[in-house]
Formats: structure tokens, sequence, C-alpha cells
């Protein structure tokens, strides 16, 4: 499966963006996620969500975070709101799934999320 993200840009605090995962085939069967790293920081899971739907966020993004996926799309979003500094990162989209004893895992490119005034 290859991973597109885009949607990444500067925005000053308080604003908003919302990122887009597109998927080159069915993600269906894959628990797909979001994580970002700073720099100077290590990767991060920011955000996953279930096959069926099923979301889970970290802590410091909880309430101003969604993540939702239309597997119709083959496509997986990340609403990103009242965004701080601090969120200012690369944000990966991640595709992850186990069949039997095998882990299936894959990485988009990663697109730059900056928040400064």
């Amino acid at each position: 499966v290859q991973l597109v993200e885009s949607g990444g840009d500067s925005v000053q605090p308080g604003g908003s963006l919302r990122l887009t995962c597109t998927a080159s085939r069915s993600i269906n069967m894959y628990e797909m996620a979001w994580f970002r790293q700073a720099p100077g920081k290590q990767r991060e899971l920011v955000a996953r969500i279930t096959t069926d739907g099923h979301p889970m966020y970290d802590d410091s993004v909880k309430g101003r975070y969604t993540i939702s996926r239309v597997n119709a799309e083959n496509t997986v979003y990340l609403q990103m709101d009242r965004l701080k500094p601090e969120d200012t990162a690369v944000y990966w989209c991640h595709a992850h799934a186990q069949i039997a004893t095998l882990n299936f895992d894959y990485w988009g490119q990663g697109t730059q999320v900056t928040v400064n005034s």
C-alpha cells in the first residue's frame, strides 16, 4: 500500500488544518494512524482509528484533533483544531494490519505542519 499525505501548511496558533492520507488501494483491513515528529524529539503516535472506526488519541491532542476514515475513498483524515506551537512537526500516515503471524506496516512520506505567529 502506498500512502500519500497532504494538507500540511503553516498556520497561526489557534488555527486549523486538515491532513489527508490517500492510499493506493483498499484500507478496509488496516488500522490507520497518524504519527508526528518534532525537531529533536522522537516520533509519537497522535491518533489512530480501528478498522471499524473507533478512534484513539494521545492526551496532548485529545479534544482538538479528530481522526476519521472513508474506506470507500481509501482515505484517512486528521482534522486539527486549536493548533498550538508545540503541534509543529512532520506528520506521517501509517497503515497496520496483522494477518496470522504476519505484520504489514506502511508509511507515507510525511507532511510538514508549522504553527507559529
